[in-house]
């Protein structure tokens, strides 16, 4: 298993407030990683931090071995990083056919992948994308993602925002088909907590699990390796 994206030491700071606190996470390639967090323990900072669209204070990230600590955030997706961030991934004012245009080259972009991985995108095709549900934009940004056929490196803040519990589990499948496609898609997302099932997908992919809280790294290690939660008393 060889590291696709990986932060080291990295230290962010937001004025005088220091969000990461020389965190250090890998990203295997092929591979599905998970970063676990409570709002404000750091882990969107983190995806930020490999996109480039926050600096680093200090520390470096890494992309298949080379420093791209200095690289700007369209540098590294035009190497191929793909970035879904939490918010405004989507063009509110075009449509869903014209979002998902925008995936492939022109106006040649095949978006039948994404109406097979969402169909209940087909009938919002023609609607303005900023009209749609929370869960139909998580949706729509997923698509883009997966028409992006030569990403390398995917990052996803909060992947089943708004989703139903049928189709949030739908798009964990649809993410681990991702992470095992091609010569190595390396996938990343953020998350709140663990997804349901996501441990049984371990013999599929490698699913890589850290934990960070008040911007430090309290865990790393396989999924099955974490700790299940206790049940209510």
């Amino acid at each position: 298993m060889r590291t696709g994206i990986e932060l080291r030491e990295a230290r962010v700071r937001y004025g005088p407030l220091e969000a990461l606190h020389g965190v250090s996470i890998a990203a295997p390639s092929p591979g599905l990683t998970v970063l676990l967090g409570r709002n404000g323990s750091g882990r969107t900072t983190a995806l930020r931090a490999l996109a480039g669209t926050v600096p680093l204070a200090t520390g470096t990230v890494t992309w298949d071995g080379t420093d791209v600590t200095r690289l700007t955030a369209h540098a590294r997706a035009r190497r191929g990083l793909c970035f879904v961030p939490d918010g405004q991934a989507v063009f509110g004012h075009l449509t869903v056919a014209e979002n998902l245009g925008l995936s492939g080259p022109g106006d040649k972009a095949d978006i039948a992948p994404a109406l097979a991985a969402y169909p209940e995108l087909r009938p919002l095709l023609p609607r303005p994308a900023g009209t749609l549900s929370g869960g139909e934009q998580r949706m729509l940004a997923l698509s883009r993602a997966l028409l992006a056929s030569d990403a390398r490196v995917i990052l996803i803040d909060e992947p089943t925002q708004g989703m139903s519990p049928a189709v949030a589990s739908r798009t964990y499948d649809l993410l681990i088909a991702l992470s095992t496609r091609g010569p190595g898609t390396c996938v990343m997302t953020a998350e709140q907590r663990l997804p349901p099932g996501l441990r049984e997908h371990a013999g599929r992919t490698a699913v890589v699990v850290h934990e960070l809280r008040r911007g430090a790294v309290v865990f790393s290690g396989e999924a099955t390796e974490l700790s299940r939660p206790r049940p209510s008393a």
